[in-house]
Parts: C-alpha cells; sequence; structure tokens
C-alpha cells in the first residue's frame, strides 16, 4: 500500500508518517540544507506536485526493501560519488545528480574558497554542479522507460530534483525515497556496503568528528 506523505515544504525532516519520527541524534547543518532548497526550487515544485498527484509514490526507507525484492523498484542512488563510497545498499544503481565541479576559472575558484569556507570545512561537501549527462546516463543503465525507479538521496532533497527530471525524460513509474537514507535506521536495508552507517554517510568535515564524539557520549551514558 502506497504511503500517503502531504509535502508542505522542501525540507525532508518535515515529512512524518503515522507517529511522530524519532529525534535523529545529530542534524547536519542547515546552510547546505538551505543551499539544495534554492537549487531544488525551480524543478522541486513540480517533484511536489507528481508526489501529491500520486504520479510519483513516496516510499519510507522502512519499506524500501519491500519495494525492491517485492514490488519490482531498481534503487536509484543520485548521490555524488564521496558520499556513495561511504555506504551505499548492495546492489543499487548509481548515476550521481551532482558532480564535482571541475572548473577552475577564477570566478569558480573564488566560489569554491567561499564554499570551503562556510560549507565544506563543516560538512566536507565538494563544489557541485549538476550532472550535464544525468538523464543520458540514467537511459544507458535503464533504457526501459516503464521500469520502475525508487529514486534516493541523502535528505530526499536532490532526488526530488531528479523525480522530475526522469519524469520530464519519460519515466512513469517512479518512486522517491521520503527523507532519504539519513532517516533510514539500521536494518531498514538489510546489506549496505562501505565503512560507515547509511544514515551517516552525508556527514563529512568536522561535523563527522562532532558526530562521533556524541556517539561516544551516548554510549559511556548509556554504560554508567
Amino acid at each position: 500500500m502506497a504511503t500517503a506523505i502531504q509535502i508542505n515544504h522542501l525540507h525532508a525532516s518535515a515529512f512524518k508518517h503515522g507517529k511522530q519520527q524519532p529525534k535523529k541524534l545529530f542534524t547536519a547543518p542547515t546552510r547546505r540544507t538551505s543551499q539544495l532548497q534554492v537549487r531544488a526550487a525551480s524543478s522541486g515544485y513540480s517533484a511536489r506536485q507528481l508526489i501529491q498527484s500520486g504520479e510519483v509514490r513516496p516510499i519510507l526507507p522502512k519499506e524500501a526493501a519491500a519495494a525492491v525484492n517485492s514490488d519490482g523498484f531498481v534503487l536509484l542512488d543520485i548521490r555524488p560519488e564521496w558520499e556513495r563510497e561511504k555506504a551505499r545498499v548492495t546492489g543499487s544503481l548509481h548515476v550521481p545528480l551532482f558532480v564535482e565541479d571541475k572548473d577552475y576559472s577564477p570566478i569558480t575558484l573564488l566560489k569554491k574558497w567561499v564554499h570551503f569556507g562556510y560549507i565544506g570545512l563543516w560538512t566536507g561537501q565538494n563544489f557541485t554542479t549538476l550532472n550535464p549527462d544525468f538523464l543520458q546516463q540514467v537511459e544507458a543503465a535503464v533504457p526501459d522507460k516503464n521500469a520502475k525507479l525508487l529514486v534516493a538521496c541523502g535528505e530526499g532533497l536532490r532526488s526530488m530534483m531528479a523525480v522530475s527530471k526522469l519524469h520530464e525524460g519519460g519515466y512513469k513509474n517512479l518512486g522517491w525515497l521520503a527523507g532519504g537514507y539519513n532517516r533510514s535506521v539500521d536494518g531498514d536495508f538489510p546489506d549496505v556496503e562501505g565503512e560507515e552507517k547509511l544514515q551517516y554517510a552525508t556527514i563529512g568535515g568536522a561535523s563527522y568528528y562532532f558526530l562521533q564524539l556524541l556517539l561516544i557520549l551516548q554510549v559511556v551514558g548509556k554504560s554508567s
């Protein structure tokens, strides 16, 4: 049964299913989320319409394994390579929506410096640009436009953008991982590869060490 979720705004943490979601141990900085909201503004609105109309099926992380194993969805991971390297679902298809910006013009270098100072140092995220070949790469991997694709990212924002692009490109059997991998818990995806937990793969830079400290303090608190 499809999960009914009302889309109020772009922030992924706003999605609830039944009871109040448990508080996360760690919340990523809002600067990066705000940046993604700006990037998603144009395509995110149509993605919300697609989800509200039922053309795109919202699927919670705890329902994703069943959607893949029983309903025939292919899990499409659209995160950048450095996030996927930390943790990934075994057998998932990977086509990044954003790729590292390798332009070294003076203006871009200045933007990279500002990005590092305000975002990169804290989150460990590289300065990115939209993958111009995203749709073509998905079409090469999944040429059947009737195939079921469950589109996933870390927070649910980038995957909303990807859903919109894929729908415009002719894919009509789309699912959206509501809230992204960050909303998952251990066991939602039985087969996970990588050195990090799937729900923490978006966290890097200085915030990663802060997270590790919080985890240690939590363990100490439980044992005392």
